[in-house]
């Protein structure tokens, strides 16, 4: 990847500062994964069905930098590479390519997820899905946004209405706790069932009203 643009550090940071922060730099590494899309992939396998590809890592190389260069003394757990530690009470949760096999295939379902956590708790992030060029945030106590328009949670109540959005985990040919059966169970229950691929676009598809519930197994904190 070219040289990194240079960007001066943060100010002393207010909420606002940070959730600009975030759609700044996840609109940065989204726009040049959808760049990047119609390329031929590398692709390493780190499980039988669990891949990464050199998009991810140069996502995540940019998300890295730009959090380093603005917020140095921060700690930040990312997907990919090992955990940065600074005992610092702020830590950035990263997923530079939700998406990876959907991205792998040329199949456009993919987002990147940043998040902040503060003393234990998340109080801001964003997800960005760049061919829809759709922007989540949301703010604890300060409410979920989609292009800056607030969100609300689908009013449905009952199940056979629902449309459901779910996953499986990358272990689902050697563990039995799979997600199968509960599958099977919603599948003759709810309306229907979706699966992306990208839990959390799925999430943020919750969060804007158009699942009316999602269920996944195994996840990890950069998946949420």
């Amino acid at each position: 990847m070219a040289s990194l643009k240079k960007s001066p550090p943060m100010p002393d940071c207010t909420m606002s500062n940070y959730i600009k922060f975030v759609e700044t730099t996840a609109r940065e590494a989204g726009t040049l994964l959808k760049k990047m899309l119609p390329r031929e992939h590398r692709i390493d396998f780190k499980g039988e069905i669990d891949i990464v590809t050199e998009a991810d890592y140069i996502s995540e190389k940019l998300l890295i930098h730009r959090i380093r260069k603005n917020f140095p003394q921060h700690d930040i757990l990312t997907e990919e590479s090992a955990v940065i530690q600074n005992g610092s009470d702020f830590r950035w949760i990263i997923d530079p390519l939700d998406g990876t096999t959907n991205y792998a295939h040329g199949y456009p379902v993919f987002c990147v997820s940043i998040a902040l956590e503060i003393q234990g708790v998340i109080r801001c992030g964003a997800i960005y899905n760049p061919v829809l060029d759709e922007m989540f945030t949301a703010e604890a106590e300060g409410g979920a946004f989609l292009n800056g328009r607030p969100l609300a949670v689908s009013s449905t109540n009952e199940l056979s209405r629902s449309l459901m959005a779910t996953g499986f985990p990358y272990d689902i040919r050697e563990s039995e706790d799979n997600n199968i059966h509960y599958f099977i169970v919603m599948a003759k229950n709810a309306q229907a069932i979706r699966r992306a691929g990208s839990a959390a676009l799925d999430l943020a598809y919750v969060a804007a009203g158009r699942f009316d519930g999602f269920w996944e197994l195994k996840l990890r904190p950069w998946d949420t």
